[in-house]
């Protein structure tokens, strides 16, 4: 239903609309950080679009090859998380059929990884080399699996938010954060400023994976109350640029201890690009059902 070429498109799109959103703490046109500029996260989602695209690469494939491609183009890492949340859903609609929606097909295709989509994940995974990954008691990244891939994240999803993403069809996505997005997106008409608050929400009620894997749970609670303030003010207002001053005031503040909410911020890629594959499910549905 939707050419490999035509994913590719959506996937950077979604990519580029979460650079466009001031998200604080984290890189975007607004603010830069953490030795990562914008042109890196941009030749990022351009190089990593063809291998995760690649209809004739596995789920386990898709993740490291983009990783691969990635890596060598900017030497470090910028979007494994966005990688191994959209890849599923990549896969999803390539095997989704007309009578199921789009989360069915992500079940689906969660339900039947493999063993050896688990061997190409750690792969990715080691040479990514996220900040602050350390080893685990069960299925470490630098062994190899003895599980398949959605098994191993089930083993991980008690400290990593996306991992917790492979065992419950992406329930803080479909059931959560798309909804933030059409709000403010219907709202405001921006797609920026609605990532923004998909950010902010998410923020406001998951903690951060990737600086919980640095820091423990010191920062937890303060940037929860943080993010529920920027919440609230976004969801108040008519005009979100209003909220500029504050969303630089906690850039700034994250940043000088280091914190970076990369994992929010990936979750916002996948919700965005989400939102763009139902967007294209859906004109698919009206133009089959216009008459001829």
């Amino acid at each position: 239903m939707i050419s490999p070429q035509q994913l590719s498109e959506l996937y950077q799109q979604a990519c580029e609309v979460e650079l466009q959103a001031f998200k604080p703490g984290n890189v975007s046109v607004y603010a830069e950080g953490h030795d990562m500029t914008v042109a890196d996260f941009r030749l990022s989602a351009e190089v990593s679009s063809a291998p995760l695209c690649n209809p004739n690469y596995s789920l386990g494939e898709k993740i490291f090859y983009a990783v691969k491609a990635t890596r060598e183009a900017v030497s470090c890492n910028t979007n494994l998380g966005i990688i191994l949340l959209c890849a599923p859903l990549v896969q999803a609609i390539a095997i989704k059929k007309p009578d199921c929606t789009l989360r069915q097909a992500l079940n689906q295709v969660l339900n039947a990884t493999t063993l050896k989509d688990a061997e190409w994940v750690f792969k990715a995974i080691t040479l990514a080399s996220p900040g602050g990954l350390g080893s685990s008691d069960e299925q470490d990244v630098t062994e190899k699996p003895s599980v398949n891939l959605t098994e191993a994240m089930r083993l991980a999803s008690t400290k990593d938010r996306i991992a917790l993403q492979y065992i419950t069809d992406y329930q803080d996505i479909f059931d959560f954060a798309i909804l933030i997005y059409y709000n403010a997106a219907s709202k405001w008409g921006n797609q920026g400023w609605a990532a923004v608050s998909v950010y902010a929400g998410l923020f406001s009620q998951f903690p951060d994976s990737h600086i919980e894997r640095k820091y423990g749970s010191q920062y937890t609670e303060k940037i929860a109350s943080t993010m529920s303030n920027l919440s609230n003010q976004l969801s108040a207002i008519e005009n979100p640029e209003h909220c500029l001053s504050l969303l630089y005031s906690i850039d700034q503040e994250l940043k000088a201890k280091g914190l970076n909410p990369g994992t929010m911020a990936d979750m916002t890629v996948a919700t965005v690009f989400t939102v763009f594959l139902e967007e294209v499910i859906n004109l698919a549905l009206c133009n089959k059902n216009l008459p001829t």
